[in-house]
């Protein structure tokens, strides 16, 4: 049974099939006023109403109401991409989501809806009302489909497409075999880079990135924007991502990323996507290696920068960090102390509207995105589009991506530095001792099994303008054996008492066999979960399973298909998707490792759950990415740094000086085998 609310899901079906067209499974049709169709419809307004309305098997009625503003987000041309790094497009989207969270009621909103979904963007359509169900009280729980669902072109190569269409054309639907998505088909052997391929063109990580960018907007209504540590969350979640890449680079023979900060420098690497856009209907554009960023002049895009101006707006950010304060646009100054510190750089980097100076400190996290994304054509001489950088869902493919984050997180480094380093008071848990710290799991002890896994996902719904039915497309990924952490801990404190367990992963070598300096295994900590226990008095055996991880989500939610879901869309018997897509796919919890097998440390700290507890009632299913994508509508559920506690420097001069009882390390190694397995259900 449908619900007005349902309705909504109807417009991320065949996204530029105009809305009168039929939609979904059960091939409904929107009944539009005439003032609704666009110009080039209108001759036929009668036509087309008969023709859809007289197949459909549902009509859905849509009211009349008085039409907003929609000049600003209307500026962007329907058939061009759509980048949150570029500053207008921001704009654009933010008014397009204020104008959708103020319609009063869900008819209204599937009114304004029909009514943009003709004229405006698609891909900004989609991802503004993406945020306003997300945030709205009436349309919260609705299961979004993925974006990979939605516009698979930003995820696939092209062939499938063509592939896809001729399957659909001659096969019924039902009895369709899937359609293969190549692997490693963006370059050859002769590139080193492609060794890591398989993590930067993951579809699962690439959504994740996609995700958090939609949960979390730079723009907007103060409400949607303003979650708690917000800022901290963008460097902490940033931070993490570099460090499980370098990881993988390490397991591969490659050196850690090389951060790009010299900005007159080319850079070494080129990358030639191989995907086209289905909406702008053109190839995604290339970026040449030792190509070298230029001043953007771009009137199509209302952008006009130039390098040394990025340069500045570095320059700034670090004169912040050297005198940890901020200037403020009346003269005044504001501290960067130790609790929010992170979290006003993480908003003045990203250049939210919640930035305290965004005239004074610019968009520098942006602006880099967009001065590599346009280094090919940074005029519009030659009339191309934006390269894969400029695109949330896209730019983690690009070798660069990882090269730019890695100098951001090194100036994010520089406020960490200015901290003094934790007292025993803040680490130390009197009464608890970690005895011991293992894994069990069926590659054997302490020993974590990865392998290659063959898996589908269903496209149907973004395939435009073809036979309607399902559409499977089948790709491979890197997968891990599941296991269960085994810590045991002495509580000595006479009572039981709440814990918190912190487990982290860190290699212990560097690509050529070289262990990492300390300060560098702190920084290259990998948090794998986090969670809460009871500890009784006495032994105590904790087992944790690494499905429960509180960073990851499982293959059902990053892929998810709302047509597996229990009960009418948004009702209480289905998951609450709004957060849901957003945690690290769970398929990549672990570094590849090597066929050797790949040496890595296992730490578990327990800290005191009354120092770190946040007092709230916790709502929803979706809570379990908490680590990265924090708690809808609730404070981050931990007042501990993100990272803590290897977030700042440490005055000694290995793990083992650290270890403190509440501590404890595990030599472990990650063993890959270099086989292909089908996905078990």
């Amino acid at each position: 049974m449908s619900t007005p609310k349902g309705d909504l899901l109807l417009f991320f079906d065949r996204p530029t099939e105009p809305c009168f067209m039929l939609k979904g499974e059960e091939q409904a049709a929107f009944e539009l006023p005439d003032n609704y169709y666009p110009d080039k419809y209108k001759f036929a307004t009668n036509v087309i109403a008969n023709r859809f309305g007289n197949d459909a098997t549902r009509t859905i009625p849509v009211r009349n109401i008085a039409l907003p503003n929609l000049s600003i987000p209307m500026q962007l041309p329907y058939n061009d991409q759509f980048s949150l790094f570029i500053p207008k497009h921001r704009q654009m989207a933010g008014r397009l989501i204020d104008i959708f969270m103020g319609m009063r009621d869900v008819v209204d909103l599937t009114s304004i809806c029909s009514y943009c979904h003709v004229r405006i963007n698609p891909y900004m359509f989609n991802y503004c009302l993406s945020v306003a169900i997300l945030h709205r009280p009436d349309t919260k729980g609705l299961n979004i489909p993925t974006f990979a669902q939605t516009f698979p072109d930003k995820f696939v190569d092209p062939k499938f497409f063509r592939r896809a269409r001729e399957i659909t054309n001659v096969v019924q639907s039902g009895s369709r075999m899937p359609v293969p998505i190549n692997v490693n088909y963006t370059a050859s052997d002769l590139e080193p880079e492609q060794r890591v391929a398989y993590f930067r063109e993951d579809i699962g990580v690439n959504l994740h990135h996609w995700h958090w960018h939609l949960v979390y907007p730079g723009e907007g209504d103060m409400a949607i924007v303003n979650k708690d540590r917000r800022g901290e969350l963008f460097y902490y979640m940033h931070q993490q991502i570099i460090c499980r890449f370098n990881a993988e680079r390490y397991c591969n023979g490659l050196s850690r990323v090389r951060r790009y900060n010299n900005f007159q420098q080319p850079i070494e690497e080129g990358y030639f996507p191989k995907l086209d856009s289905q909406v702008a209907s053109r190839a995604w554009p290339p970026r040449f290696a030792g190509s070298i960023i230029r001043d953007v002049e771009r009137p199509v895009d209302l952008i006009r920068t130039e390098v040394s101006q990025l340069e500045e707006m570095r320059n700034r950010f670090i004169q912040a960090i050297e005198t940890l304060s901020v200037l403020l646009p009346n003269g005044r100054r504001i501290t960067l102390d130790e609790e929010t510190g992170i979290d006003t750089l993480g908003n003045m980097m990203e250049s939210t509207i919640l930035s305290p100076n965004r005239s004074y400190y610019g968009d520098f996290h942006n602006l880099g995105h967009v001065f590599i994304s346009f280094a090919h054509d940074p005029d519009h001489r030659h009339l191309e589009l934006f390269g894969v950088m400029g695109d949330s869902a896209t730019a983690m493919r690009d070798p660069v991506f990882y090269r730019w984050h890695s100098y951001i997180d090194d100036l994010f480094q520089l406020y960490k530095y200015k901290l003094a380093p934790y007292g025993h008071d803040k680490l130390d848990f009197p009464g608890v001792r970690v005895t011991s710290i293992s894994v069990e799991g069926p590659a054997g002890n302490n020993t974590f099994g990865t392998r290659w896994e063959e898996s589908t996902v269903e496209l149907g719904r973004g395939l435009d303008f073809t036979p309607r039915g399902s559409v499977l497309a089948k790709f491979t990924d890197l997968q891990h054996e599941e296991f269960n952490y085994v810590i045991e801990v002495m509580n000595t404190s006479g009572g039981g008492v709440m814990a918190t367990v912190r487990i982290f992963m860190v290699p212990n070598q560097n690509e050529t066999g070289q262990p990492l300096s300390f300060d560098e295994l702190r920084k290259s900590m990998i948090e794998l979960d986090k969670f809460t226990t009871t500890l009784n008095a006495g032994n105590n055996t904790i087992r944790q399973r690494s499905i429960d991880s509180s960073v990851t989500i499982p293959y059902e939610r990053t892929f998810a298909d709302q047509s597996t879901r229990p009960g009418d869309p948004g009702s209480p018997e289905t998951a609450q998707f709004d957060f849901c897509g957003c945690g690290w796919p769970h398929h990549m919890l672990r570094p590849k490792g090597t066929a050797g097998g790949f040496p890595v440390t296992l730490f578990v700290m327990l800290s005191n759950w009354e120092d770190d507890k946040v007092v709230q009632d916790i709502v929803g299913n979706c809570n379990d990415a908490a680590s990265y994508c924090g708690i809808p509508d609730r404070k981050y559920p931990d007042r501990r740094a993100m990272g803590f506690p290897f977030d700042r420097p440490i005055s000694v001069n290995s793990l083992s000086d650290f270890l403190r009882p509440n501590m404890n390390v595990s030599q472990c190694t990650i063993r890959f085998r270099d086989v292909t397995l089908p996905r078990q259900r």
